[in-house]
């Protein structure tokens, strides 16, 4: 598999370094993505360059991430507007170990194999580096006018007129400079990749590498990743679409790609899954002519499911979607944990119901007009009973006059009232 033709074909490339291709032909070469390590888990922002690297190990190449332990404790100015809360080193192993676990369902660590995947951290060879070293070894060999005239500097200065740009975010491209330097000499590491607002950094570490060691490091950046609309991807509403089922549920991971537009699912399907050119042509096709099936959205979001959580998390969002847009059953729904349930019905009204009294049994018709008012009047709920319009648990209300007790709760607490097709209601019982 050649690498830049991959890249290529899925959109994923935006400028390389004129060499990139020939380097990559020439031999199994080893390239680096920094991650900001600044939480305890990857969103889905982080998943072009992990891409990057997926299809550069599928390739024969050695994949290293790089936890900027070093640079986290300063902060990238690139495309920032404010500087960052600074971490101290126990929140940085932390989140290093969290992250690589997240790695290794993209990457082979583990095997014998030559080019398998490395994680470094640069606060590892930064923590003992001293500023006079630094700024003899390093420092001379970068001029000012080469760091002043980069992308990210001009624009936070521009941006940023009454509040400038510390020397801590100024001197940031100079310290990722190094921790390609360091790559370079000690990993043989010849390509750094990432973001396309990266390039004026990674651009620094080739020219300190070249000005430092006389030798040849290149440089691919990707697009940053945009919406159909001109929306930023990867945010919802309620913030970023994490890797981490505690911050966002696999349901919800699931929802977000299943809910792309039709023009983002063909892209994204090229940019966020290894499925193959033709395969993905034939979606495209198949998707062009029934595209009420939301074939691409679909099978998207499926890949992607599977691959950050499992194909079991994969079967539970389906199920869990069904119980919202399908014909499931109270089967179905007796299945979903706690958190599949509350993320399924995120947003329906919700009543607190009192446990003690479910307990001792009581009438439908109370529980959902005395208890919970769910229905406005019995008379309302009587009519609709009649008209089979009233579900509990997925299961039709037969006789308004059913006593409930605490065996009907769904994950021992919870009981879900469906009044007529759309219009849902879940009970807590505390």
């Amino acid at each position: 598999m050649n690498f830049i033709e991959e890249l290529e074909w899925r959109g994923m490339i935006h400028t390389q370094m004129p060499g990139t291709e020939e380097q990559l032909k020439k031999e199994m070469t080893s390239a680096y993505v920094g991650i900001d390590p600044t939480a305890d888990s990857l969103h889905i922002g982080h998943l072009v360059s992990v891409m990057m690297l997926k299809h550069f190990q599928r390739a024969g190449h050695k994949p290293i991430a790089l936890v900027g332990g070093a640079t986290g404790m300063i902060g990238d100015p690139s495309g920032k507007s404010a500087e960052r809360n600074l971490l101290d080193e126990a929140a940085l192993r932390h989140n290093q170990e969290c992250i690589k676990n997240q790695l290794k369902k993209f990457l082979d660590f583990d095997s014998e194999a030559p080019n398998a995947a490395e994680m470094v951290n640069n606060y590892d060879w930064m923590k003992d580096y001293s500023f006079l070293n630094f700024i003899r070894d390093i420092g001379k060999h970068i001029t000012v006018n080469y760091m002043m005239a980069k992308d990210s500097v001009k624009k936070r200065l521009a941006n940023d007129s009454n509040v400038g740009m510390s020397f801590t975010e100024f001197s940031y491209q100079l310290l990722q400079g190094f921790d390609f330097l360091h790559l370079y000499q000690t990993k043989n590491c010849k390509l750094q990749m990432g973001g396309s607002d990266q390039w004026g950094n990674i651009t620094t570490g080739t020219e300190l590498i070249r000005r430092k060691t006389g030798g040849e490091a290149f440089a691919l950046v990707c697009p940053l990743i945009t919406k159909a609309d001109g929306g930023k991807f990867g945010k919802t509403e309620s913030g970023n679409v994490w890797l981490y089922r505690r911050y966002t549920s696999p349901y919800k991971f699931y929802q977000f790609w299943l809910n792309v537009s039709d023009a983002d699912a063909e892209k994204y399907i090229k940019i966020f899954t290894s499925i193959g050119k033709e395969e993905i042509a034939g979606l495209v096709a198949e998707h062009a002519s029934t595209p009420h099936l939301r074939i691409l959205q679909k099978r998207l979001a499926q890949e992607v499911t599977i691959m950050v959580h499992s194909t079991e998390d994969y079967q539970a969002a389906v199920d869990a979607s069904n119980i919202l847009f399908g014909n499931s059953t109270s089967d179905t729904l007796k299945k979903l944990d706690e958190e599949t349930l509350l993320a399924v019905f995120d947003g329906v009204p919700q009543f607190t119901i009192s446990k003690s009294e479910l307990a001792a049994g009581i009438k439908a018709i109370d529980l959902l007009t005395d208890s919970a008012a769910v229905f406005p009047s019995k008379g309302e709920m009587r009519k609709l009973v009649q008209s089979g319009g009233v579900s509990i648990n997925k299961e039709k209300l037969e006789n308004q006059d059913e006593i409930l007790n605490s065996s009907k709760l769904l994950n021992d607490k919870y009981l879900l009232v469906q009044k007529g097709k759309k219009n849902y209601f879940l009970l807590s019982a505390e």
